[in-house]
């Protein structure tokens, strides 16, 4: 357990202004910032690679108003955007947090991408989560790195942290390729982008090239923009306590020595989504820690380091959920399965209770608040011949080992599917009598699945009236049991605009910042679009390192 240390116990220290703690997106962004404004930095990492939780994910950035999306022709003006998330976040975040993150972000952006080989591109038509609230946006803020060479990382690269998914084969898949792949048996595009993949598969193999898409792309830039500035990054090298002198923070302990930092301590240290103490003393039952895909460091060591010298904490109930299946080699983080037409989500009691295709956050919001938890996806075999499912290809059988361990379950009917997941026959016969209904239809009278633009995303255009529902009604049928997953936790360390952490008095904690999931979100209970975790965290890194350089 990290712990905190005064002066007089520090022995002789390495001398730095700042000291990052986290080598994911937040902190290498801010290590970054640091450094480029003639800062002393080095970066700290518990891991024995780089990259934490942003290496394992899909590397979107939500940041409206940037020079990408305005090169573009992407229609989003500061008043759009303000409205936007204000809307969405109401009383859970301060307006000066919101109004610190939309006007500096594009400026934080426009630095990362002078500072390292990163290149974004918007990712078209991912809408906004909330696409129809005032300001929202159908066509998406959201960006994404293009296809890296893995050799900007030169002899760093086996130090990067491996996705939570590895395609297959090594090839590399962008979130725009990754909607259209869904469609491969469904599409001319989706047939397309399945030949684009290999066809850049094929070139990379050929100029004997590896390339990186997303969680991996974007850490891999910032940590060569890191390189090119000489930043040192300290693998293996865990915070275990924070160095105070006169009631200001200046350094940190680690398991190999103390570091001093004359300008101030960022922790970007993750989340508590791999601590079963916390997750069980913050969050609603049933939690745990085998359900979570974010790096298995994230054990709140930051957030403790911080709440031992008295700072505050919010939000700590609340996680980047999104209904999850446990497989064999971890869990698996649904996006389009549930959204895709001819599947429904149940709870025990056999009853649909949330729109299939909302935002993820939201869809884990519901699994709790009406006690469905496990859920179980229900599918026919149109579904399956038609759609990619958690990796697995339209037509290919689950894995002997799903049925093993209890995450599927299939019967040739309805009634005796019902019997094997034990929810009432009638009922389930009932609510997917009534979804096929909505099908014909397309209208769901019940949920509105399909109504929104963001539905319709992962939806199937073939289908109509409604790319989102189709009947279900081929057997044999099929049930996916689903658990409240998540990306990592939400709840944190309460900052400010500058991210300086705050006792609960509101009084700054001197020479203490805090950004990513280390820190409460400017995002509240809510998601805003792909990437508004990402985003977020690179934005307040960067504020935090501005702030530190305006020291003297």
């Amino acid at each position: 357990m990290a712990k905190t240390i005064t002066c007089s116990s520090m022995g002789a220290m390495n001398e730095y202004d700042v000291v990052v703690v986290g080598s994911g997106a937040a902190g290498m962004t801010a290590a970054l910032t640091a450094a480029h404004h003639g800062l002393r930095t080095v970066l700290i990492e518990k891991a024995p690679h780089f990259g934490g939780s942003t290496a394992r994910s899909g590397g979107g950035v939500w940041i409206p108003g940037n020079d990408v999306l305005r090169a573009e022709g992407v229609p989003d003006t500061p008043e759009q955007a303000r409205a936007y998330l204000t809307h969405i976040t109401g009383d859970s975040v301060d307006d000066a947090m919101r109004t610190a993150f939309l006007e500096h972000g594009p400026a934080m952006l426009r630095f990362v991408l002078a500072n390292t080989p990163l290149r974004m591109r918007w990712v078209t038509g991912y809408a906004d989560y909330y696409p129809e609230a005032p300001g929202g946006l159908p066509m998406g803020r959201s960006l994404e790195p293009r296809p890296l060479d893995a050799a900007v990382l030169g002899d760093e690269l086996p130090r990067l942290a491996q996705p939570y998914l590895r395609a297959p084969t090594g090839i590399a898949v962008t979130q725009a390729d990754y909607r259209w792949m869904n469609l491969v048996a469904r599409h001319p595009r989706g047939m397309l982008r399945t030949a684009r993949v290999a066809g850049r598969r094929m070139l990379s193999l050929a100029m004997r090239r590896q390339l990186l898409t997303m969680g991996q792309a974007l850490s891999a830039g910032l940590r060569a923009g890191l390189s090119d500035k000489d930043v040192p990054v300290l693998l293996s090298t865990p915070l275990t306590g924070l160095v105070v002198e006169n009631d200001r923070v200046v350094g940190v302990e680690t398991g190999t020595g103390p570091l001093r930092a004359a300008r101030g301590v960022l922790l970007a240290s993750g989340g508590f989504e791999r601590n079963e103490r916390m997750r069980k003393e913050y969050q609603q039952a049933p939690i745990g820690t085998e359900w979570t895909v974010g790096a298995e460091e994230n054990t709140g060591d930051g957030i403790e380091a911080g709440m031992r010298l008295g700072a505050a904490v919010t939000l700590m109930d609340d996680a980047w959920w999104g209904p999850s299946i446990m497989l064999p080699r971890g869990p698996y983080f649904c996006l389009a399965e549930r959204s895709l037409p001819g599947c429904v989500l149940v709870n025990e009691r056999g009853e649909r209770f949330v729109n299939e295709a909302a935002p993820y956050v939201d869809a884990v919001h519901a699994m709790y608040e009406t006690g469905s938890v496990p859920a179980w996806l229900i599918a026919d075999q149109t579904y399956r011949n038609r759609y990619i499912f958690a990796g697995l290809g339209p037509r290919q059988p689950f894995p002997g080992r799903w049925y093993k361990t209890g995450t599927v379950r299939r019967a040739p009917t309805l009634a005796a599917l019902a019997k094997e997941i034990e929810v009432p026959p009638d009922a389930l016969r009932d609510t997917v009598s009534r979804f096929n209904g909505f099908a014909e239809s397309g209208v769901d009278s019940d949920f509105h699945r399909g109504e929104s633009a963001y539905d319709r995303y992962y939806g199937d255009p073939r289908i109509r009236p409604n790319p989102n529902l189709a009947p279900i009604a081929k057997g044999p049928f099929y049930a996916v049991r689903v658990v409240p997953g998540d990306l990592g936790t939400k709840g944190g360390l309460r900052t400010d605009t500058s991210a300086r952490v705050l006792r609960e008095d509101g009084t700054v904690i001197d020479g203490l910042y805090a950004a990513g999931n280390a820190s409460a979100p400017v995002m509240g209970r809510t998601y805003a679009g792909p990437g508004a975790t990402l985003g977020p965290a690179m934005v307040f890194g960067y504020l935090a390192a501005l702030d530190m350089g305006a020291k003297r």
